[in-house]
Order: structure tokens, then sequence, then C-alpha cells
């Protein structure tokens, strides 16, 4: 999921749109639509693996890399997605990743394989690179500055339902069985939303020229930056299943050099004149810095959700449908969450954050206690109120954690902090369905059918400390950041 897209970023200023636009409503609702769609897609794996699984065999972590290949791909091109726009213009950039978006999501609806899928589903990140960034611009295109606020201000509470309420559409569409699609429904459905947004944009959105002809796309460094990438995660997620071999210690060792490459390849660039993927002054900001880390480990952290929706299904025998209606009460705190969140930012600040986290933190071990309490008869009721706690505790860090974070950038670096920004949060998410999701696959694949509930339940266990103790560290981070909000964004 891009949570950060619920910031408007800082952009050259853009030729006057016609007050004949008539249907600028219209336009804006095909590209919110575009954002939904990621979301939506950032989400389902928690709920459609089981039945992936089922359908099309393979291994647990081939399970894993469906969801972490996608937001891979999507955190790396994101360093270059609004770079495209600046270079093609927005609306064409925002056509091309729909479209991509669209065909890859029909790629995925008629995998054959999991390593189809697989390829599928990293397609779909990078043209989600592409689509996403573009949003706040072409808001600023379609509306003038009277009604760019209240159009603003949609943004934040639609991208949090819509992430929260992914499993659940996810599970309602899984037990519809439309058409007999099954699973491959959760991407099919993309294909009318995608052509609902590609010809509503092609027709009603404004053509803007490029913002700039002397950006370049910094190809070596999108390299580098893949590969530092790929050495960190892919032995994460496929070392346990193999048994933790030579080449997965020295891949997780040779990632961070690459990774500090990438950092010096930046900073010679940006001395040389040339254009950077990430402003090299952001790397010497301890606040955005420490901000960076807190978004890293909290989203990492939120994988602990993910394993419970897995164990509902592995674990209990719930149907996708049922595993969600189960996660309801998670995606009802969330909404709670974010409106107090959204009426109490500016006088709390950084303190939400605090508070949200422990009661994050709190939800989780109450979980925790009710699955010991209850072992395997646990029920759906059972974790009804202590998983509305954690999702309250969510919703109130969701909300308000990029205006403080951002609150020490630059007028001038805006663009390119909240675009780093969502790039390491999707690298927390993948990390932390590889570390966290690793925890509870390693327990389960191990199990034979007749203990697999006892392993899925020892895996949810010890995946839910393991997040306890990442919502710790994430606290522990938060006195780093800013205590105030950043002043003078739209919202």
């Amino acid at each position: 999921m891009t949570a950060v897209a619920a910031l408007p970023q800082t952009e050259p200023a853009t030729a006057a749109v016609p007050r004949r636009l008539r249907k600028r409503w219209l336009a804006f609702t095909a590209v919110m639509t575009a954002s939904v769609m990621d979301l939506l897609d950032s989400t389902v794996m928690n709920v459609a693996a089981p039945a992936i699984r089922g359908d099309l065999g393979g291994s647990y972590a081939s399970l894993q890399w469906m969801a972490a290949g996608y937001t891979m791909a999507l955190a790396v091109l994101l360093l270059v997605g609004g770079r495209l726009g600046d270079l093609v213009g927005r609306k064409r950039a925002l056509l091309i990743g729909v479209a991509g978006f669209t065909v890859t999501s029909f790629l995925c609806g008629l995998a054959v394989s999991p390593e189809m899928l697989i390829a599928s589903r990293v397609a779909q990140g990078a043209f989600a690179a592409v689509m996403l960034p573009q949003g706040f611009g072409l808001v600023r295109d379609l509306f003038e500055p009277d009604e760019r606020t209240k159009a603003f201000g949609f943004f934040g509470p639609i991208m949090g339902l819509a992430a929260v309420l992914g499993p659940i559409i996810g599970g309602t569409v899984l037990d519809l069985n439309l058409f007999g699609t099954g699973w491959r429904a959760i991407f099919l459905i993309n294909i009318p939303i995608g052509l609902f947004s590609f010809i509503v944009s092609a027709k009603h959105l404004p053509d803007t020229k490029p913002t700039t002809r002397k950006v370049s796309l910094d190809i070596p460094g999108l390299l580098i930056a893949s590969a530092g990438l790929v050495a960190l995660v892919y032995p994460l997620v496929q070392g346990h299943e193999l048994g933790w071999p030579l080449w997965s210690k020295l891949l997780l060792a040779a990632s961070l050099p690459i990774l500090a490459g990438f950092g010096i390849h930046q900073s010679r660039r940006s001395r040389n004149g040339a254009t950077a993927l990430i402003e090299p002054r952001l790397l010497k900001s301890r606040p955005y810095l420490s901000g960076v880390f807190f978004a890293v480990v909290f989203f990492g952290a939120l994988a602990g959700t993910f394993v419970l929706g897995m164990f509902l299904q592995v674990g209990l025998g719930y149907t996708p449908i049922h595993a969600s209606l189960a996660m309801a009460p998670w995606a009802l705190g969330a909404f709670i969450g974010s409106a107090i969140s959204g009426m109490t930012m500016q006088k709390f600040g950084r303190k939400l954050l605090h508070i949200g986290l422990a009661l994050m933190a709190a939800g989780l071990a109450g979980t925790y206690a009710v699955l010991a309490l209850t072992d395997l008869s646990v029920g759906s009721w059972d974790i009804a109120v202590p998983t509305l706690i954690g999702g309250i505790g969510m919703g109130m860090v969701f909300v308000p954690m990029f205006d403080i974070i951002l609150s020490g950038v630059r007028d001038d670096e805006v663009g390119s902090a909240t675009g780093m920004l969502g790039s390491f949060e999707q690298v927390g998410i993948a990390l932390g369905i590889a570390v966290i999701g690793t925890i509870f696959m390693g327990k389960v694949s191990a199990a034979d059918a007749a203990t697999r509930a006892v392993a899925a339940l020892d895996g949810t266990q010890t995946a839910l400390l393991a997040t306890i103790g990442g919502l710790a560290l994430a606290f522990a981070a938060a006195f780093l950041l800013p205590k105030t909000s950043r002043a003078g964004i739209e919202h």
C-alpha cells in the first residue's frame, strides 16, 4: 500500500486550467480510482494467498514473493515515477501507468504458474510507480485554488479507507467466485476499473506540458538501487525455505555496501549538476532520516496483521470472506483512529504517534493473550475487541505520520523527500513480509497436515511478539521526529 501518496508535493507552476473545464470532479474521480487500485492490490494478497497456492501450487516462499515482488518494484521505481511525469507530462505518465497496470492485472488473472503470477505482480508494481506520483500535480492542474484544498481533503480519508478495506473487499470477491474465476477475480476486476480511469482521464484531464526538459532519468542509479534492494530482500524471503545457504548470507552482507554505493552515486551526480533520484541534502538531515527509519519499521510491523489473516485461513480453516469479516474490527478501528487524529493532529502533533503505537501494541498483545487462552478454539468475536483497539492505534499513526516526518524539510525538497519516503515505505512492507512472514511460514511449512493448525498458531503468536517488538522500536524512534506537523502543505 502507498500511504505517502496522501501528501501533496510541491511542484513547479503549470499553465492555468481553463475555467471552461466542466467535468473536473469526474476527472478527479478517475485520478483517485487509479490510486485506489494500487492500495487494493497491495492488500488483497493477505486473503487470496491460500486460494492461489491451492490452485497454482508453489512454496510458501512464492506466496511471499507475490506480495513482496509488487512492493519491491513499486519501491524502486517510485524514485523515477515522478521524474517521468516531469519529462513527458503528468497526464501522459498517468495514462501509461493506468494502461500498464490494467494489462498486467489481466496477466495476473491469467497466470498458470506461481512464476508467471510473481512476474506479473512485479510488472504491476512497476506501472503503479509510474501511475501514483502524478495524482497531486494533476489535481493542481484541474482545480482553481479555491477548490483545490477541498479536493486534497478527500485524499487522506479515501486512501486510508481503501487500505483497510482492501482485505475485506478481496475476501468478498473470492467468496462470490464471480463467473467461476475464483481468486483470479481479484485481479480481473481491475480491468473495468482501469478502463474507466483511462477513458475518463484521457477525455477530461487537461493536457499540460512537461514541467522541465532538463531532467534525465538516472538509469545507473536505478540499477544500483534495484541490486541493493534485491540483495537485501531476496535472501530474507528464500533463505529459510532453502536452509540459509552460504549465498543467502553473502547477499545480505553485500546489500549494505551496494546501497551505500547508491548514496555515493547520488551525491556525485548532484555535485556534477545532474539530476539525482534522491536529493543528497536529505541524507544529511537527522530528523528526516529518523522519519525514514520510523516509516520502515512501522510499515514492516504491519506485516503482523497479514500473519493474523493467514492464521485464520491456514490454522482455523476460515474461508476468505470469513477471515476478512473477522478482521473487520481492525478496519473499523483504523477508520475511527484516522478520524480522531485528523481532528487533533494540529494540537497533539508527535504525541499522537506515541498514543497510536501504544494502542497498536496493546491490541496485538491482547490478541496474543486471547490466542494463548483459547488455543485453536478461538472464534471471530474473541479477537474483535483487541483488533479494534489495534486498528484505532494504526489509524492514529497513519494520518499525521508523513506531515510530522516532513515538517523540517524545505519547500524545494518536498517532492524528492516524499518520493524517497514512499519508496522506503514500500521497502518496509517488503521487509516486514519477508521477516515476519518467514517466521509464520517457516513453522507452517515444516509441519504435516495433522499438525499444521498447531504450527500456524505457534507461528502466529511468535509473529505477534515480533510485531510488538517492531512497534516498540518505532515508539523509540518517534522521539527523534519533529514535535509538530509540517506547515504550509495543502490538504
